[in-house]
Parts: structure tokens; sequence; C-alpha cells
């Protein structure tokens, strides 16, 4: 969960103030977080416990869709807009390990994760990773920024993890994911996930509870909404679904739904 407001590296890191990428990073098991956003986290827990899962399962989903672009769809450029503070497995970690070529463009315009870019830009030497200080809400310098790193006229994924929920206005996210994938060739691909609405009512009272808090809100989604993101392109199986049900790995225990929903859609 980041934070798409405009800042820029120039800006003072504020660490008397809980902040959503750092808390996310919390709970996902990261570091690159201060007592004050372990102390919100854990008074999110202990609401509603099972935001740890959903934290982790949103990581265990981008893993899993970047595997499969890289081994089936042969996609060997990603475009990851709010990226988030590095963890494990980030995107890079993942398609190099498999295909050492792949270039890699993260896009975030948290100071904090500006201040850790250097921990994304670690790169196979066959490959490249670059970071971009961007506005999700700014599809155009996203884009041209992207270009200095990526062939835009080569098929491209672009990941949007636990970004669109930023955007207040479910028709300015949905207009985003429209400009930035008008500049992909076909063959592209987009990768969505999400909070959602409609599975788990006290997820939504505790992430309702936290927008009112006066931190930078999230806004879950119901799961129409996901879904419209891939308008006019051809999802792939099983669709838009809770994403520990998205391709589970084989021999993984049944998963259970959760109230966050993803999916991949291939551009014609």
């Amino acid at each position: 969960m980041t934070d798409p407001e405009t800042s820029s590296a120039a800006h003072t890191i504020d660490t008397s103030v809980p902040h959503s990428a750092r808390i996310w990073n919390y709970w996902l098991g990261g570091k690159d977080n201060y007592p004050v956003d372990e102390q919100a986290g854990d008074a999110y827990t202990a609401v509603f416990p099972g935001i740890v899962t959903i934290a982790r399962s949103s990581r265990a989903f981008l893993r899993r869709t970047i595997t499969h672009l890289v081994t089936e769809a042969g996609i060997r450029q990603f475009l990851d807009v709010g990226t988030g503070l590095p963890t494990a497995e980030n995107t890079h970690e993942v398609a190099q390990r498999l295909a050492p070529e792949s270039r890699i463009v993260y896009v975030d315009n948290d100071p904090l994760v500006l201040a850790h870019a250097r921990a994304l830009l670690t790169s196979t030497p066959e490959g490249a990773t670059a970071y971009v200080d961007a506005d999700v809400l700014d599809p155009k310098r996203i884009l041209a920024a992207a270009a200095e790193t990526l062939d835009l006229g080569r098929p491209t994924a672009l990941i949007l993890s636990n970004i669109l929920g930023h955007v207040a206005d479910h028709a300015t996210a949905r207009a985003i994911v429209t400009d930035l994938m008008a500049a992909l060739p076909s063959g592209s691909y987009l990768a969505v996930n999400d909070g959602s609405r409609g599975v788990d009512p006290v997820f939504e009272q505790a992430q309702d509870a936290y927008n009112e808090s006066g931190a930078v809100p999230y806004n879950l989604r119901s799961i129409e909404e996901i879904t419209a993101y891939f308008d006019g392109l051809e999802l792939l199986e099983p669709g838009v679904v809770s994403v520990p049900l998205w391709r589970p790995e084989a021999g993984s225990p049944a998963p259970d739904m959760i109230g966050e929903h993803g999916g991949v859609g291939r551009k014609p």
C-alpha cells in the first residue's frame, strides 16, 4: 500500500506519523519501518488479524503472476507501479531468477521508498532494474521515464499491486489503467490485485476505521470494480478471484477466500 500523493526525494521522512507503506512492510515481515508504524500495524491486527494473511497472500500472488508471465507468456519487461518498500521476492528478483535478461522499472513516489532505491537498483548483468520517482496519477510521466529503460514497442507487463486503492475515485483509477495499457503493444499484460469488498465484513470495518483515522486512505473495491480494470483485455483463467485462488502452487493446502482480489489480462 503506497502513497500516491505528490512527493520528492527532498521531502522529509516523518517518523512520528504512521505510514501505509511502512505498515505494509511491517506486516510482510520487513524491517523498513518505525515504532509508530508497528504500533499502528498492531492496532489494526488487534481488530483484524487477517490483514497479515492478506499482505502475504498479495506478495505470493505477485510471485506467481511474475512466474507465469516469464515462463509461460515469455515476458521480459515489467513496469511495476506503486512498488512500495523492498521486501523479499520483489518483481526483479522473481523475474531475473527465471530470465536474467529481464528488465524492470519500479515506480513510486514515497520518500522512504526513494531512500531505499539502491536496494531495488540491483540487477543481473544481462538485465536492468531502474527506479522512477513518479505519481500514479501521472501516467504520461511514468511512461516517459519508463521508456528510458524499457522498449515500450515490445510486450511489457504492467503490475499494479495494492496501489489503485489509493486512488479515491474508481473512474480515475480505471482511466489510469487505460492510459498506461494504451501505450503498450499487443501481447502486453496487466496484473492487478487490490483489497476487496464483499468477502469479509470485519476486514471492511477495520479498513474503514483506518481510513477515518487521518491516515492516507486505501479504498477497498468491489469485485466488479476490480474486474473492470481488465475491460478490453483477455482475462486469463481463472479470471478475477481472491488471490490465493489464482493458480495456487501444486501441492499447497487448499486456499481460503480472503478480501483481496486480482487477475491477469492480455492485451489482444
